[in-house]
């Protein structure tokens, strides 16, 4: 029996890579000429990283993707008003359980696009909507580039910590321009993305990691460890595995109040409680410069091991308990999309 439930739960290599990067800067942080050197380097990751964002990003899988727009405007309520809504209200009743610092990076979590991915992949293990799955999961990140940097100018004003202009041009010009490029790119580097996607997809990983190192590094040399005791992290892995809980049992009760086949529902359940930390990590490092940085990439860090673990496993139970389902077709093509 524990063979079977260690089988279910073997941790995720990206998730051990991002262990071993806040290990390694913990122990060996850059400091100085090469602290600035990484943090250059990290700028041009994530506006190269959006870039190929923007040019595996099929705009008929976008448009197509408007042929069940019940399913659709689900799972992006769950990604943009379910999450930011269950965050402030737990922000509201707990809120000196953490750090400001900290809670700042849990309201970021629940403003994050969902994965492309790992939404996929868990709603195929449930045998569920695969298609719509798709469709959602590459408008959700599309509307991650517009809607995270507003809700986040949104609840950082009401957390008084507010971006202000630079860090909205910070944005602009790190985020949706390289994107923008990326996709009137496409035409032209498209195919040649979407035949080097394993590779580029160690690439955008990479990227991800280059950011962390430089981010856990400048927290670090700041004290980060000394500031963030053990008794506040057990705390933020518990808030973070409430607003887990949460949002899935609201969805899936939403799913079957709304009359969502059980298809559909695996598609909601997986897509909507999915936060992308390839797209997380380097929004974050936009909006935040410095020590402070350090302090938002824990949560998403957390969150994001915790939803591989966890949907993981609630993906097979769907599978076991749904049986083969008619797979649902739409003009969504998987293969064009990230």
């Amino acid at each position: 029996m524990s063979t079977r439930f260690l089988d279910r739960v073997q941790p995720d290599g990206f998730v051990l890579a991002l262990i071993g990067t806040v290990a390694v800067a913990t122990l060996l942080p850059c400091q100085g000429t090469g602290a600035g050197l990484f943090q250059a380097l990290g700028s041009f990751a994530v506006a190269s990283l959006f870039f190929l964002q923007g040019a595996r990003l099929s705009r008929a899988a976008l448009v197509a993707g408007a042929e069940h727009w019940r399913l659709h405007a689900a799972i992006t309520s769950a990604t943009f008003v379910l999450f930011p809504l269950l965050g402030m209200g737990m922000w509201a009743v707990a809120p000196h359980a953490l750090p400001r610092s900290l809670w700042s990076g849990v309201l970021f979590v629940c403003i994050l696009p969902s994965t492309v991915q790992s939404s996929i992949a868990l709603t195929s293990i449930a045998r569920g909507n695969v298609a719509g799955a798709v469709c959602s999961a590459a408008g959700s990140t599309l509307a991650g580039l517009f809607l995270t940097p507003i809700l986040f100018g949104l609840l950082s004003g009401m957390h008084e910590s507010a971006i202000g202009l630079v860090g909205i041009r910070q944005v602009i010009l790190q985020l949706l321009v390289p994107f923008i490029a990326g996709q009137l790119a496409r035409p032209w580097i498209g195919q040649w993305a979407e035949r080097n996607r394993s590779i580029l997809s160690v690439t955008d990983r990479g990227s991800v990691l280059l950011i962390v190192y430089a981010a856990f590094s400048a927290s670090v040399v700041q004290g980060l460890w000394q500031r963030i005791p053990l008794a506040t992290m057990a705390r933020l892995a518990l808030i973070d595995a409430v607003l887990l809980a949460a949002a899935l049992l609201i969805m899936r009760s939403g799913s079957r109040f709304l009359r969502f086949d059980r298809a559909d529902e695996s598609a909601i359940v997986f897509c909507g409680s999915q936060k992308s930390v390839v797209s997380g990590i380097p929004m974050a490092s936009a909006f935040i410069a410095g020590p402070a940085l350090g302090s938002f990439v824990l949560p998403i860090m957390l969150y994001h091991a915790m939803q591989l673990l966890v949907c993981a496993w609630l993906a097979k139970r769907y599978a076991s308990g749904v049986g083969r389902l008619p797979e649902k077709m739409s003009a969504c093509d998987p293969v064009h999309t990230q």
